[in-house]
C-alpha cells in the first residue's frame, strides 16, 4: 500500500509540474495561446475510453478488438500529436515565441508521461 500512495504522490507532482509549465509558458511571455494545447491533453484519452466500451470482440481467444477500438487509437494518435504540434506551428507562425514552444512541449512531455506511467501503475492484468 505504500508503494502505491509514493507512486501516486510522485506522479502527481510530475502531473503538476506538466501543468506549471505550460502555464508559465503562457505567463511568461504574455501570449496565452499555448493554453490550448490543454485542450488536448484533456481530449487524448477521451477516444479510448468511448470506443473502448465499443470494442468487445465475440470470440474470447481472438486478439483482435475491432474496429471501433482502431478508431479509438487513431484519434488519441491524432490528439497527442497535435499536442506537440500546435505549439510549433503557432511559434512558426511567429504567434508564439520559441522558448514558450519549448516549455509548452516539455510540459506536454511531462503529462503524456504521468498518464502513460499512471496506467502501467495501475492496470489490472485480467488473468483467467
Amino acid at each position: 500500500m505504500a508503494a502505491g500512495l509514493k507512486s501516486v504522490i510522485g506522479l502527481s507532482f510530475v502531473l503538476a509540474l506538466g501543468f506549471l509549465l505550460v502555464i508559465m509558458s503562457c505567463a511568461l511571455y504574455s501570449n496565452w495561446w499555448p493554453l490550448f494545447v490543454v485542450a488536448t491533453y484533456v481530449f487524448a484519452p477521451l477516444p479510448n475510453a468511448i470506443f473502448g466500451r465499443f470494442a468487445g470482440s465475440d470470440d474470447m481467444m481472438s486478439d483482435y478488438q475491432g474496429g471501433y477500438a482502431d478508431i479509438g487509437y487513431f484519434l488519441t494518435g491524432l490528439m497527442i500529436v497535435t499536442g506537440f504540434c500546435l505549439p510549433v506551428v503557432l511559434a512558426h507562425a511567429g504567434v508564439i515565441t520559441a522558448p514558450a514552444m519549448i516549455m509548452s512541449i516539455a510540459g506536454g512531455l511531462l503529462i503524456y508521461g504521468t498518464i502513460i506511467s499512471y496506467s502501467r501503475f495501475f492496470s489490472e492484468d485480467e488473468d483467467f
